[in-house]
């Protein structure tokens, strides 16, 4: 039940499809969070080269691709070795996806607590204690 938020910029003259990133995201937060795809959310904006600077040039002079992945997910659910397994599949997936990747290109997955995130109206904790509670009837 993720929501996965990327940012991405390239200075080829053809972008990727949006659906394609989104596809690579969810099946890489599936395979390798565990997460279930059809309760995973995908916003994805593009972000012209020129509006996207490193280190003083922007992306378009520098000539490299680079994006941001920001994903939310309930705190203690994965490891850390799978955390570092997903930023570094993301990374080559989205070098595969956009082309020549400036280095300052980022993963952050945020752990949240379950009783401070949720969706349609229920917060994960709530989603958990009901499961049990129907475990134990």
């Amino acid at each position: 039940m993720p929501i996965i938020q990327v940012k991405f910029a390239t200075p080829a003259p053809v972008a990727p499809a949006p659906k394609a990133i989104a596809e690579t995201v969810v099946r890489l937060t599936a395979e390798i969070l565990r997460k279930r795809p059809d309760l995973t959310a995908v916003t994805i904006d593009e972000v012209p080269a020129t509006h996207w600077f490193v280190a003083g040039p922007s992306l378009a002079e520098q000539g490299k691709a680079s994006f941001f992945l920001d994903i939310k997910i309930v705190d203690g659910t994965n490891t850390k070795d799978e955390k570092a397994a997903y930023v570094a599949a993301i990374f080559a997936a989205m070098a595969d996806l956009l082309g020549d990747l400036h280095p300052e290109s980022y993963v952050y997955v945020h752990d949240v607590r379950a009783e401070a995130y949720g969706f349609g109206g229920r917060t994960q904790e709530h989603r958990y204690i009901a499961g049990r509670l129907s475990q134990a009837a």
